[in-house]
């Protein structure tokens, strides 16, 4: 296959975007002069004559998803759908996809079950001390356990999209315990991820952590004495932002309009009102002199519950004496079960797993699914990530595939995965890593508002993607001082560690002697075999000006050809 460079619009944007200087250490500078960063040519090789890495039993000739018998799977096709379905692509999991399929991967993924949750790894490493109660301590250690160490892959990539989509954020908790609570958090995602929708919505609703970031908790029936009205934040946003969207759409995801051709609101100011009373009389189980209030879901006072009058959003009315608990389970009913829930969380989960700018067939496929998982069961999310993950778009070729750009702590999570890296002090020390001068501009669970990290909507002003009208969420925290800070934080963690997560190289330095393996592993495994040929050529141009004649040397050439990848736009844009 011919180099597509410039075919990929994102890896475009990437091009155009680049950092005008860097701080690159003066010993890689050297090995990077092939290669200047964030401007590397090229689109995606795919499986290519211009990769030196072999193919096993030629190219799929399938048009629809899971139907393309399992031989017919090349390493590249294997290793594309483990980077869109979980963390990495290991040699393992690439051999099992091509040995079983893709959907036997899935089904595996999903009969596992975490070593340990997040709130007993927590306890087991003694955070519950009383010198933590006002502190987030520990918070970050369990995160990246949990993203790097978990054997279940795939159910931690969907639990952390789900984070990304009902979000909570250790920064709007100012409470005590509340490391416990987000921990807490994240176990319900995880256990809740590829059950029903239905479920991990109420699940959401009642967590502490939920309760605290949008003020659910402690919201009391209307009082006109002293003015009091029912807390509407919740109200709100389970509408606009975990549920029905803004505006009615159409299966596919487009919005459906009006006489006068513009978008129909889903919901007005009385919807939220009316939802809102509904809600409220929720509140923490217990005070906070230990953790358990953090992770115990809430409980209904219902002398606070506004009971005495008819509640009515959406159309649907919740009778005057209906109870706080049967009101919730009537809420949660009526937003399930909205038209607009199946393409508009469809769509969303598209966006991070596969591509920014699905086409309006592809939601509309897997919103079909999400409304009747073929038994007739709505919300059945096992049923609705095959159908992102094994839809013919999400495995079409990579010169017409758009993509998405990876997010930066999925880069990090993906780097330690790929190349085993353990703990050497069993804290999993890495941190908060939103500063974007220094590190990822991201980091698990930090979202700076209710509206996560990036929009996903949001398509970069004044670039050739907008007047495209194509969208490109992960670029919202994408600049130049953020480009800079990764560069220079891949250098940190591919030369020495992410503080006390190291990994040994031992498979790539067997090979590291020979620069076009070495480079031809690292393109299967990071990148599905995407590099263009003209970004294979340079990189493995430059890992050829490095000595080979001992061990260290040998090293050094493994972590420059690490880092010279996945600086590349090449690899920063997953397709």
């Amino acid at each position: 296959m011919a180099d597509v460079a410039h075919e990929s619009p994102l890896v475009n944007e990437l091009e155009n975007s680049r950092p005008t200087q860097t701080t690159l250490s003066p010993g890689l500078i050297a090995s990077l002069a092939a290669v200047p960063i964030l401007e590397a040519c090229g689109g995606g090789g795919g499986s290519s004559s211009s990769s030196p890495v072999s193919s096993v039993g030629g190219a799929s000739t399938s048009t629809s998803a899971g139907s393309a018998p399992v031989a017919s799977l090349t390493q590249s096709e294997a290793a594309r759908f483990l980077l869109q379905a979980g963390l990495a692509a290991s040699d393992a999991d690439i051999q099992f996809v091509q040995a079983n399929g893709k959907e036997a991967w899935i089904n595996q993924q999903a009969s596992l079950v975490p070593s340990i949750s997040r709130v007993d790894w927590l306890v087991a490493s003694s955070y519950d001390v009383a010198a933590n109660m006002n502190s987030e301590t520990g918070l970050n250690n369990v995160l990246w356990h949990h993203l790097i160490s978990e054997p279940n892959q795939l159910v931690q990539r969907i639990a952390l999209f789900w984070s990304e989509f009902f979000v909570v954020s250790i920064l709007g908790l100012p409470v005590a315990w509340r490391q416990f609570m987000a921990a807490s958090y994240m176990d319900t995602l995880e256990k809740n991820a590829l059950g029903n929708f239905k479920d991990l919505l109420k699940a959401v609703t009642l967590s502490p952590a939920m309760g605290e970031y949008l003020s659910l908790a402690g919201s009391q029936k209307a009082d006109t004495a002293t003015s009091r009205h029912p807390d509407e934040n919740y109200a709100r946003e389970v509408m606009q932002l975990f549920t029905i969207g803004l505006y009615q759409l159409n299966l596919d995801g487009s919005p459906v309009l009006g006489s006068d051709g513009q978008p129909i609101p889903t919901y007005n100011e009385a919807d939220v009102m009316g939802l809102a009373a509904a809600l409220t009389g929720w509140n923490f189980s217990g005070s906070n002199a230990n953790y358990n209030y953090a992770i115990t879901p809430m409980v209904m006072n219902e002398n606070v519950h506004q009971s005495t009058t008819n509640n009515v959003f959406l159309g649907v009315t919740i009778p005057s004496g209906t109870t706080g608990a049967k009101s919730l389970d009537l809420i949660i009913t009526a937003l399930f079960n909205h038209p607009n829930v199946a393409p508009f969380v469809s769509k969303q989960m598209i966006q991070r797993l596969v591509s920014s700018n699905p086409s309006a067939a592809y939601v509309s496929r897997v919103a079909k699914i999400f409304n009747n998982n073929g038994a007739g069961v709505r919300g059945d999310l096992l049923a609705v990530v095959k159908a992102v993950l094994l839809d013919s778009e999400a495995s079409q070729d990579v010169t017409t595939s758009i993509g998405k750009i990876r997010e930066p702590m999925l880069r990090l999570v993906q780097w330690a995965r790929t190349f085993n890296a353990t703990t050497t002090t069993s804290v999993w020390g890495i941190g908060d890593t939103s500063d974007p001068s220094s590190r990822l501009n991201q980091s698990p669970m930090r979202s700076p508002t209710v509206f996560n990290y990036f929009e996903p909507n949001y398509s970069p002003p004044n670039f050739s993607l907008n007047s495209q009208k194509l969208l490109a969420p992960e670029m919202q925290i994408i600049n130049e001082s953020s480009a800079v800070g990764y560069l220079n934080y891949l250098q940190q963690f591919v030369t020495s560690g992410a503080s006390d997560v190291v990994t040994s190289y031992s498979a790539e330095i067997a090979i590291g002697a020979n620069a076009s393996q070495l480079i031809a592993r690292l393109n299967l495994l990071l990148t599905a075999n995407q590099l263009s040929s003209s970004t294979l050529n340079a990189i493995t141009t430059s890992i050829n000006a490095i000595s080979s004649s001992s061990a260290a040397s040998i090293l050094n050439r493994v972590r420059a050809a690490v880092f010279l990848v996945m600086a590349s736009p090449d690899y920063q844009v997953m397709r």
